[in-house]
């Protein structure tokens, strides 16, 4: 790494600037209950603790970006048979929970070992910025913890006096210019479900709740249906409450929450880690900005880690959740 100190530096979707904050001492901060200030990185298991870069230890340097659009071939598939057979063995008793019992969605994943190459974290970040404006991209580091790079289509949570900003996110399918979006009954159930648990969850906390309608939303080389909610944070009412009412939403866990949550961690077969958590800025100078931690990777001494994954519900079929799983991937294969 090009640093010893822990980390962060990230682009939010649209923006030409790049944010660096560099904690100034080595010590793993933990986030208890996200009343804290500063940058948060948590896990999806919220029983797990969450690390934070405290505002009070963190210089902060901000860079006009410049970076060249970068188009790149596809990444072969040299998937392992058996890593296929695995997942869609996952996926088939998925299925069948959800027809057997009252869950209405579980979200599941994988993740792909893949061998490293010669570029450093750094090259890789700055393709990521050229490849895909629309997403929050990020590169953080911690020597105690390790290395994570990713561009996310989802924000969790912004918070700007008072005044708060969220989403829905759920179906998927490839992107093919000069072509409208068809979705199916099956994404769209998924995302009224996650849109209802949203507005369910933000409804003691905020006054004022207002949703967009459905639309479609590109990110990378994918579309996804998308509906934006606002709201403003209730008098006496603080945001840590409201991300733990949230995290994990229906978009990277399921419905049931609890129910859904508990198959994923008995049956998935690895640790998620930081992978469907979530990060950003907790209450830095007043203003909250978390994204949902997807698209993301893992970067180890030899290797990399990709997780991908996708919801799942009664009308699902295996294979063409595997389909969906092996698209998400290419989006940070294209990098490699």
């Amino acid at each position: 790494m090009v640093s010893k100190s822990p980390f962060v530096v990230f682009r939010k979707p649209h923006k030409l600037e790049i944010t660096l904050l560099e904690q100034l001492d080595q010590i793993c901060h933990v986030c208890d209950n996200f009343n804290q200030k500063g940058y948060v990185f948590a896990p999806f298991d919220n029983q797990q603790e969450a690390i934070l870069f405290p505002e009070e230890k963190m210089k902060r340097t901000v860079y006009n970006l410049s970076v060249t659009k970068i188009i790149k071939e596809e990444f072969s598939d040299e998937l392992l048979a058996d890593e296929k057979q695995y997942h869609l063995k996952l996926l088939k008793k998925g299925i069948e929970c959800i027809q057997e019992s009252e869950v209405e969605k579980i979200v599941l994943s994988r993740k792909e070992i893949i061998l490293k190459n010669e570029k450093n974290p750094v090259d890789l970040f700055h393709d990521l910025l050229g490849t895909y404006n629309a997403a929050y991209v990020y590169l953080w580091f911690h020597p105690e913890v390790g290395t994570w790079l990713g561009a996310s289509p989802e924000r969790l949570l912004e918070m700007e006096n008072r005044k708060i900003k969220t989403m829905s996110l759920a179906g998927t399918q490839v992107y093919i210019p000069g072509t409208d979006a068809v979705w199916k009954q099956k994404e769209m159930q998924e995302q009224q479900f996650v849109t209802d648990f949203v507005k369910k969850n933000l409804k003691p906390f905020v006054k004022e709740l207002v949703s967009s309608k459905t639309y479609t939303a590109k990110a990378g080389s994918l579309l996804h249906l998308r509906t934006d909610i606002e709201g403003t944070l209730k008098d006496g009412e603080q945001i840590h409450n409201l991300i733990q009412h949230l995290h994990p939403t229906p978009a990277v866990c399921g419905l049931p929450k609890t129910e859904a949550k508990s198959f994923i961690l008995e049956h998935e077969g690895y640790n998620r880690s930081f992978y469907t958590g979530f990060l950003g800025e907790l209450s830095c100078s007043r203003k909250t900005s978390l994204y949902v931690n997807l698209r993301c990777m893992e970067i180890t001494n030899k290797n990399i880690a990709i997780y991908i994954g996708g919801g799942i519900t009664k009308d699902s079929t295996p294979e063409s959740e595997w389909q969906e799983t092996v698209s998400k991937a290419k989006i940070m294969k294209r990098i490699l």
